[in-house]
């Protein structure tokens, strides 16, 4: 007796066979979790200084102290402790960021695509103006004139970088609005809004999804870049950025204290794009057919 396989459900199956997919889960989903347990999990609180313990190695390492797994900072602030809470802060930047970036993005690109004309162009202006503005130095700019602050880093990052969702919004809505189930939702006396949110948004979710995985890596990565300048997520917040940009001046006589953030940095955002390649690999295959 034959089992009839739903639609997607091969798919489905082919992306948990992906071995890209399940490193980049087991990272993401990994990182996730202790930033949420942070607050348990932390064996110190990351923000204590007691300069008698200053710059002591991980624990792994010569001269180090089982007491400090991964060893102490300049102002001997526990290493691991940090470290953790530095994860929550990524994820809350990336998470936060792609929320903010998708809305704008996916609204205007859906609303250009579906009506064209006029709308369109004037959609297509602000794609063009957007793609013009070079992320890096507005947020530089930004930062500079009004400060750090861990919120202007979501809002800035959440405003410079929804182009990509626009423009795949847009590109899939038009595809979309002209096949059958969407006639036959007009047919039906569907209004604008209904078709709008119970046809074609659904059906382009999935390629909204590899947008927001490549953003929340963007975004992380641009989260430390700010930091590591100074103008990022101040100071004595446990961001990554900030760890790597702090401990740039002992890094040749104690450079476990700008490799263990580097490393922490690295990997997340490897997880991350391994799981966008994954989906990006999936959805590939699935609009071949």
């Amino acid at each position: 007796m034959s089992t009839a396989i739903l639609p997607g459900q091969g798919a489905t199956r082919r992306l948990m066979r992906n071995a890209g997919f399940a490193i980049g889960a087991l990272i993401v989903g990994t990182v996730f979790i202790v930033a949420i347990l942070a607050p348990w999990i932390t064996p110190y609180d990351p923000f204590a200084v007691n300069l008698d313990n200053r710059l002591i190695p991980p624990s792994f390492m010569e001269g180090g102290s089982a007491a400090h797994f991964l060893g102490t900072d300049q102002l001997g602030r526990d290493y691991f402790s940090r470290l953790i809470y530095g994860a929550r802060i990524s994820m809350i930047i990336g998470i936060a960021t792609v929320i903010t970036s998708g809305l704008i993005g996916t609204t205007i690109g859906i609303l250009g695509g579906f009506y064209g004309g006029r709308v369109d162009d004037v959609v297509m202006f602000l794609i063009t103006a957007r793609l013009s503005i070079p992320v890096v130095l507005v947020a530089l700019a930004v930062a500079g004139l009004l400060g750090s602050s861990f919120i202007l880093v979501i809002l800035v990052l959440g405003l410079l970088l929804w182009d990509r969702f626009a423009v795949v919004a847009r590109s899939t809505t038009m595809q979309l609005r002209t096949l059958d189930y969407v006639s036959a939702a007009w047919c039906a006396g569907s209004s604008q809004m209904s078709v709008l949110l119970r046809e074609i948004l659904p059906n382009i979710a999935t390629h909204l999804a590899v947008v927001a995985t490549l953003e929340m890596a963007l975004a992380i990565l641009l989260e430390a870049a700010l930091s590591f300048l100074g103008l990022g997520v101040p100071a004595p917040l446990p961001s990554w950025g900030l760890m790597i940009a702090e401990a740039k001046e002992y890094m040749f006589f104690t450079p476990w204290v700008i490799l263990v953030p580097g490393i922490a940095l690295f990997v997340l955002v490897l997880g991350v794009n391994l799981l966008g390649d994954a989906l990006r690999d999936m959805l590939g295959t699935d609009l071949s057919r």
